[in-house]
């Protein structure tokens, strides 16, 4: 393991200029396949006894460099990036599990990972039930006899709850299956979920670590601590009918869910990144310790802002000393709580969507983590395709506003929420 900062390794990991004809910037391999040296190469590569380039589908220099760039930051023995963060969700659960499975997870969940989970997994046989991920033992006691997996985010869209993950991890050891976390909001800068139990770490790296809203992506982190060969994953322990006999525990060891990843989930299902999207996602990632620290100066600030407007009846992020989040804030992300504020205004449902009408400066649109601020009402989008019980248990009330605040001038942001509450309240 390297012993250099995440600001040394978002800048240099995975990039050797001795194999790119010296260029100091990563290039962009936009090829959709390469050249044998021969049969024999070719053989050597398909059956594993070598390892290099075959279909981008597969693998690609680019992205190979994002993906040993992510190892490095998040601590793993490998990364898979995907075409999108739900496609790394999907794919990686799909590789994961088969039709009889069950996972726990978080009812605090983005509402597509909610959805994916609660409609249409369940069709492919594989069942979730969700807890109220505060108290731990929730997780323990929603194991079954068939669950494989537990499933969180560390730091939940829209609820913001900061979830103790030493804790979940103990269970999840204790129940014998894999802890997976999207750390998506928190991102690496912020948060090492590996360090603290997970073995699994996803990423939509559409966010945070690409910044600037103009490339998806996603990716899977695999931390290497798992022990597949504990009876409960066959598929790991025997004979691979999709990859001419191979049996990845023994051949891969700890990088066997990595390696399956890629010969079975990005080969079967397809969700492979885009090289150009990949080397956009890394120009990011490459000032991801200097902008998430502003990211989340501007949040807590313009939190603090909120708190103190009459027109604004609650205001909802980690980093307050108000936010029943705020201990394991400290102990979980102690350099800053990122960039996203939820508040609800006084007026409900009617109310927050016509102040959301109402800003300049924030856009309204649906996504997170870019460095310009957004805003959105997400019982009128992101989750009303939920119950107003299940909007409610992922932390979505009728009236909150989520803000994902960027990098403008917090002064400026002020402004432009200030106009937008006098005219929400016309």
């Amino acid at each position: 393991m390297s012993t250099q900062k995440i600001s040394t390794q978002a800048l240099h990991a995975g990039h050797d200029t001795t194999q790119t004809a010296g260029t100091r910037a990563v290039p962009i391999y936009q090829s959709s396949s390469y050249v044998f040296n021969n049969t024999e190469h070719a053989a050597n590569l398909f059956s594993l006894k070598e390892l290099g380039f075959i279909y981008t589908r597969l693998n690609n220099p680019t992205n190979d460099i994002l993906q040993q760039r992510l190892a490095a930051i998040e601590g793993g023995v490998g990364a898979v990036v995907f075409a999108s963060g739900t496609s790394a969700i999907s794919t990686g659960l799909l590789t994961l599990l088969k039709a009889g499975d069950h996972i726990v997870a978080s009812s605090s969940l983005y509402g597509g990972t909610f959805t994916l989970l609660n409609v249409t997994l369940p069709r492919l046989g594989i069942t979730t039930t969700f807890v109220d991920a505060s108290n731990p033992e929730n997780f323990k006691d929603a194991v079954k006899e068939n669950t494989r997996a537990f499933f969180v985010e560390s730091l939940g869209n829209p609820k913001l709850d900061v979830l103790d993950l030493e804790a979940i991890s103990e269970h999840s050891k204790t129940a014998g299956v894999p802890f997976i976390v999207d750390n998506t909001v928190a991102s690496p800068a912020l948060l090492n979920p590996i360090k603290h139990g997970a073995n699994l770490v996803i990423h939509s790296l559409t966010k945070y670590i690409g910044g600037q809203g103009n490339s998806l992506g996603g990716a899977i982190i695999d931390a290497g601590t798992f022990d597949w060969t504990n009876g409960k994953f066959p598929e790991f322990t025997e004979p691979s009918e999709g990859y001419h006999g191979l049996v990845y525990s023994e051949a891969l060891g700890a990088a066997a869910f990595t390696f399956k990843l890629i010969l079975e989930g990005l080969r079967d299902f397809g969700g492979a990144l885009s090289p150009f999207n990949a080397f956009q996602i890394i120009q990011g990632l490459e000032t991801l310790p200097v902008r998430i620290k502003q990211h989340s100066a501007n949040a807590l600030e313009l939190a603090k802002w909120l708190e103190s407007r009459e027109e604004v009846a609650w205001v909802n992020y980690p980093g307050l000393e108000s936010s029943k989040y705020n201990s394991l804030a400290k102990k979980y992300l102690p350099s800053g709580q990122s960039g996203l504020v939820t508040f609800g205004v006084k007026g409900g449902f009617d109310a927050a969507k016509k102040l959301t009408d109402a800003t300049e400066l924030f856009s309204l649109l649906a996504n997170i983590g870019d460095t310009k601020s957004l805003i959105i009402h997400p019982a009128s989008t992101t989750h009303q395709q939920l119950t107003v019980e299940q909007q409610e248990s992922a932390g979505v009330t009728q009236d909150l506003i989520r803000l994902s605040v960027g990098l403008e001038d917090i002064e400026d942001l002020k402004n432009d929420l200030e106009q937008a509450l006098i005219k929400g309240g016309q």
